[in-house]
């Protein structure tokens, strides 16, 4: 079903937890041995790369490659031809876009299962299939591929692509919702987590920096002779977005947490157009800068390297301002 295992992305954390559940190495003896990895390969390769050969090395099977559908954990960015089975969580409202002459559709819905969500992307023709989708439905889906979208993952049907709703003897008994978040301390986290969640005090704030999207997919586009470009959706009038980074204290380390649109909104509590209006005057984000520092906040998410600095950052998926009675209560139930 797919060629191999190099060429996707799956996250360090899952790769080191299958590599020390096989029992061949313990922790320690990964960790070290990732290392001698990268210096055997003079530093030209990835941690993630290393631990994938040392997989291979040992015969572990990092995802099975005769499973005609995958749970949606196992699926990764630079999969093709796979297959999963979900519970339709939300349909979304179908989209028309132009690229050059050529108008097209887009629309999407999230499934889950027991292992998590995705969101799941139809094309065109197959918008159709969305007017016979609802809610609650089971699916399952074929010969789609997955795609990276800003750090996380989605999957989209294939040109040849299956959809059967509610098959014969198919079942999904639970959904493992985006909201389930497991609490680690920042010198416990691992390039690649997902679903960690870490309460900290903001050291640092960033001005945030702005950049001009795409009003269908809000992927960013490129600005030529007074026009923008999206790759997907030909010219396109450009929407506003913009990305806010702090650095987060949690007494045991530091991270930097990057906000996308989205989230940014709730952690200022501000209207988009509201923050829209800084990038014309950039100093008048100094005092809300000013009130951020020394606040508490709880922030959900994955963890993911950068590599051009060479640091784990947390990308967040939630964020809540820290709640005392509930930290109180947390503390007390650990004691108990």
């Amino acid at each position: 079903m797919v060629e191999g295992y190099r060429m996707y992305k799956i996250p360090l954390a899952e790769i080191k937890q299958k590599i020390v559940d096989s029992k061949k190495l313990s922790s320690e003896e990964l960790d070290l041995r990732i290392k001698s990895k990268i210096n055997e390969l003079a530093g030209l390769i990835s941690e993630e790369g290393s631990a994938t050969i040392i997989a291979n090395e040992l015969g572990i099977e990092l995802f099975s490659q005769k499973v005609s559908k995958l749970k949606i954990k196992e699926l990764y960015a630079g999969m093709r031809n796979v297959g999963t089975l979900g519970k339709v969580m939300r349909v979304f409202e179908v989209r028309e876009f132009a690229k050059g002459e050529k108008k097209g559709k887009v629309g999407s819905i999230t499934i889950g299962d027991e292992t998590g969500t995705i969101r799941t992307v139809f094309w065109n023709d197959q918008t159709d299939l969305l007017k016979k989708i609802q809610e609650g439905d089971i699916i399952s889906i074929g010969d789609s591929y997955v795609r990276e979208n800003n750090g996380g993952k989605e999957l989209h049907l294939g040109t040849n692509g299956e959809v059967k709703i509610n098959p014969d003897g198919e079942t999904i008994k639970s959904v493992r919702q985006g909201n389930s978040f497991e609490r680690k301390n920042i010198q416990q986290l691992q390039d690649g987590e997902e679903g960690a969640e870490i309460l900290g005090t903001i050291v640092q704030v960033f001005d945030p920096r702005f950049f001009n999207v795409c009003g269908t997919c809000a992927k960013k586009v490129t600005e030529s002779q007074g026009s923008f470009h999206c790759n997907e959706h030909g010219q396109v009038p450009p929407s506003v977005s913009y990305v806010l980074n702090v650095v987060l204290d949690d007494g045991t380390g530091t991270i930097r947490v990057v906000f996308w649109k989205n989230q940014a909104t709730h952690l200022l509590g501000k209207e988009e157009k509201d923050i829209a209006a800084y990038k014309d005057n950039i100093s008048t984000f100094e005092d809300v800068k000013t009130d951020l520092l020394g606040e508490q906040f709880k922030v959900m998410g994955r963890v993911k390297r950068n590599e051009m600095f060479d640091r784990l950052e947390f990308n967040v998926q939630l964020v809540q301002k820290a709640n005392a009675q509930e930290e109180l209560a947390r503390l007390e139930k650990q004691a108990a």
